[in-house]
């Protein structure tokens, strides 16, 4: 038990550190290598740890500024949409009878 406590906690601590190395605005892009389609669907799901990360350093932002355009938007739409529940609108409900 207390092995799985450990894991949890370190698991818990890298956590914030993965996600702020591939956050928008972080450097990672620049206009020779501009983020694409997968860039964007990362983007979109991490999208709101973006957002509570950019009130403390303003470097960070929701969107990457340099990007391939369409494939870049395409994806963070995508994720947006899929990560935040929006394909469950066109699932049909269980009756539950």
């Amino acid at each position: 038990m207390k092995n799985h406590k450990t894991l949890f906690i370190f698991v818990l601590l890298l956590f914030p550190l993965i996600l702020s190395s591939c956050m928008p605005g972080g450097g990672s892009s620049t206009t020779d290598d501009p983020a694409g389609f997968f860039m964007g669907i990362w983007h979109g799901w991490i999208a709101p740890f973006s957002l509570v990360a950019g009130f403390f350093d303003h470097n960070i932002r929701i969107y990457e500024v340099y990007n391939h355009g369409w494939s870049y938007d395409l994806g963070f739409y995508i994720a947006i949409l899929g990560g935040f529940g929006g394909f469950s609108f066109f699932r049909k409900k269980k009756d539950d009878r």
